[in-house]
């Protein structure tokens, strides 16, 4: 596939086939996604992929913990957003929910969606993105944000889809537990990965992008 083409067409699946994806196919992706560069060549990262029984338990444990009202452990959690980034988030939210047929006023239906992120999207796989928690030079998050991109547009090389989120690190404690990742790393992002099904709703929402030049300054041309 075109790079461009790629970059363009790439979007987030957040419903998928319940077909496999082989090891080797991730880790053809991974093999890949591991040239993407960071600062100093420190490739500040490391995996846990998750397939079969083993992801069906996390996810289990990590679905109920949202049920129970849990408090998500990872140190990692954002702040609210606010202003534009404010409005962005929540235009893409109303979108979803449309798209979805959720109304604003059912909170059920609502809290059942946002479950469906801590359960990884109900993919048969999950790659989860962790570092050395010394590693906390602004290059060293950006190299592993590039690394995410990259493993998003190779996955399209082999028809898979992929949902960059947060929801499933959220309880640490539990891929802790499964992967055993001991305290002095810290757990980063989750890719969902798996083959795309084009009649999930939610699949069909192509999220709007600023205009280059309304976000650009240009010196010299």
């Amino acid at each position: 596939m075109d790079v461009i083409e790629a970059i363009k067409t790439r979007k987030s699946i957040r419903g998928f086939k319940k077909d496999p994806v082989s090891k080797e196919t991730i880790h053809k992706i991974l093999e890949a996604a591991i040239r993407t560069p960071s600062g100093m060549n420190t490739q500040p990262w490391e995996f846990v992929v998750a397939g079969g029984k083993a992801l069906e338990q996390i996810r289990e444990e990590c679905g109920r913990l949202f049920n129970e009202g849990a408090f998500p452990t990872n140190d990692m959690l954002r702040q609210p957003f606010e202003g534009v980034f404010k409005k962005r988030q929540v235009d893409l939210a109303v979108e979803l929910f449309k798209l979805m047929g959720i109304a604003r006023e059912d909170k059920e239906a609502r809290k059942q969606w946002m479950s469906r992120g801590f359960r990884f999207f109900d993919s048969p796989c999950q790659i989860i993105i962790f570092a050395d928690k010394e590693l906390k030079y602004h290059l060293d998050m950006l190299g592993v944000g590039a690394l995410c991109q990259t493993i998003c547009l190779a996955a399209l090389e082999y028809g898979l889809g992929t949902c960059i989120a947060d929801q499933g690190i959220m309880y640490d404690q539990v891929w802790r537990k499964y992967a055993n990742i001991p305290e002095s790393k810290r757990l980063i992002a989750g890719i969902s990965i798996g083959y795309p099904d084009p009649d999930f709703p939610a699949n069909k929402l192509v999220s709007s992008r600023e205009p280059v030049d309304s976000i650009t300054t240009w010196l010299g041309y």
